[in-house]
């Protein structure tokens, strides 16, 4: 038995659900311990398409326990959206094959309406979230005013609490942000109504994960966003508002650091980013132009296009570093083919001086020059390739030049959107 955390290793959007998805065939629980709907995790199997929000990418899979953790926060009327969805899809979701931890904070409809706000409020200085209320759920969560799952089943604390937060939030919408206010009555008759709904599914996660390992069941933590988005990690401020770091699977499921067996990181084979923040690789020709199209780099979520550029090997050293990463998932390999020359950026330049490692400051970040390496391309196709030694030799170099940059084996190599399109060189379950 071995549990396994996924994490992104650069700025979100990596590939993690299909990752995830694939590697679910090892595992019988499915945990997803941070973020909110903000993450799209897209999956492509036997030619269908899914696109999850809060529901742990193993869903897809039959006889699996998938799991939303307390690190989560959660948008009750998003994840019963997504529910419907799922049931409309032919996809079995049940008491059973889901649980919800009871300590799981709510997103309130007065957390999007302050998200929405305050970006309006920052113009061309907003941080680029994607608007549903995650940030501000966070921060009622960190004051210890958050409304978790559990309060649902309690109606004088809910009350109580919903009372407390709507008296200060209705009066920043109202006065300072000059925004729409909430009515006590709706709110509570929603929630609450929605809460009838989501009692079926509501555990105590800690305890039931901790018998599942006990009872040899191996564990898949799956991680939303990525290792350069965590809030103390990051590119803060450009960032989102949770613990994205292999150890947030620890602190967002209630189980200890030692039952973690594996961190799996997922790059893809160059780099993006939505939002705002530095990127030091970001690309705005032809070659952009291309990764772009060709890797149909939007936001599952948002539908925002993603910047692109060269893969940064400082970057996912950071996130092997901070993330305690033992082997990188690449994907997205195909979307490189047909380019005459491959980059990599192996170091930062800044007022003459040579940086090896991420500077934390993000004005620094944003002045820094990358120092690349080329490499020839390849014509030659990888997509849909199984084996590594059938991939074009060029391919194959570049591959490997990673792996010396990193220091950590390519473990899993991604050669198209499908789950079939995948090929193992290192299983993080050891089988």
């Amino acid at each position: 038995m071995a549990n396994v955390v996924v994490v992104g290793a650069q700025w979100g959007d990596e590939g993690k659900g299909k990752i995830v998805d694939l590697l679910t065939e090892h595992a019988e629980v499915v945990v997803r311990f941070q973020g909110g709907n903000n993450a799209g995790h897209t999956l492509v199997v036997n030619g269908v398409k899914y696109v999850l929000h809060l529901v742990p990418s193993g869903i897809i899979r039959p006889g699996k326990t998938c799991v939303i953790g307390n690190g989560v926060v959660l948008d009750p009327e998003a994840f019963l959206k997504e529910l419907r969805g799922l049931a409309e899809a032919g996809v079995t979701v049940s008491a059973a094959n889901l649980k919800i931890s009871n300590l799981t904070n709510l997103i309130m409809p007065y957390h999007r309406e302050l998200d929405q706000a305050r970006e309006r409020r920052k113009g061309n200085g907003k941080i680029g979230t994607t608007g549903r209320g995650i940030g501000p759920a966070y921060e009622d969560k960190v004051a210890r005013r958050g409304i978790r799952v559990g309060d649902l089943f309690n109606r004088q604390l809910f009350e109580d609490k919903l009372r407390e937060n709507l008296a200060l939030h209705n009066f920043m919408l109202e006065n300072f942000y000059a925004s729409a206010t909430f009515n006590f009555e709706s709110v509570r008759d929603d929630y609450l109504r929605m809460g009838d709904q989501l009692a079926a599914h509501v555990d105590d996660v800690s305890v039931f994960l901790d018998q599942a390992m006990r009872g040899g069941r191996p564990v898949l933590f799956e991680g939303a966003q990525g290792n350069l988005l965590d809030v103390d990690h990051g590119t803060y401020p450009f960032v989102t508002s949770s613990s994205t770091v292999a150890a947030g699977a620890c602190t967002g499921s209630g189980v200890g650091p030692g039952k973690i067996d594996y961190v799996l990181g997922i790059a893809k084979a160059y780099t993006t980013r939505v939002g705002s923040g530095p990127f030091p690789t970001e690309l705005t020709d032809q070659v952009g132009k291309h990764l772009s199209s060709v890797g149909q780099e939007f936001g599952a979520t948002t539908g925002r296009a993603r910047r692109c550029g060269w893969f940064d090997a400082v970057v996912v050293r950071h996130a092997i570093r901070v993330s305690g990463i033992d082997g990188i998932a690449l994907t997205k390999l195909d979307v490189m083919d047909g380019l005459d020359k491959v980059r990599i950026c192996v170091g930062y330049q800044r007022n003459g001086q040579r940086l090896e490692t991420m500077p934390g400051d993000p004005t620094v970040l944003d002045s820094c020059q990358p120092v690349y390496e080329e490499m020839p391309g390849w014509s030659g196709t990888t997509a849909g390739v199984l084996r590594f030694e059938d991939l074009p030799s060029a391919a194959q170099e570049y591959v490997r030049r990673l792996e010396t940059l990193l220091g950590v084996p390519a473990a899993i190599i991604s050669t198209g959107p499908g789950r079939e399109q995948t090929f193992v060189r290192q299983n993080p379950f050891g089988v």
